[in-house]
């Protein structure tokens, strides 16, 4: 049986991204991936995914500690076939705009990041 998600606590929300992707890559989110042509590509089956074949479990964002411009996201997400995996992305002015175009592009009933799960 899978590890119940967390609640944010003000001691969680201080954590660094490095801390939330060892937590989420022990509960199974393990899968990387990168953004082409519309599509998040899993790196190691090379299965290529949609925006609607992807379910946003949660998305965390962050500044960065020596500039707050440094901004980016963690997204964690699972696909329709089960793959579990972290997406990063720099958002601000240092986004990757393709990328932001994928997430853009799931569907809204795609989006459990608010959800308790």
């Amino acid at each position: 049986m899978p590890l119940p998600f967390f609640k944010l606590n003000i001691m969680e929300q201080e954590r660094n991204e490095l801390d939330y992707i060892e937590k989420y890559q022990a509960r199974g989110y393990t899968s990387n991936f990168r953004c082409e042509n519309n599509s998040l590509i899993e790196l190691k089956t090379k299965k290529t995914y949609k925006p609607e074949q992807v379910i946003i479990k949660r998305e965390h964002r962050f500044e960065g500690l020596s500039n707050p411009s440094d901004m980016s996201i963690l997204y964690v997400i699972e696909t329709e076939d089960g793959m579990k995996g972290l997406v990063t992305a720099n958002y601000g002015s240092n986004s990757d705009t393709e990328l932001d175009e994928f997430f853009k592009n799931i569907p809204k009933e795609n989006d459990q990041s608010n959800e308790d799960i």
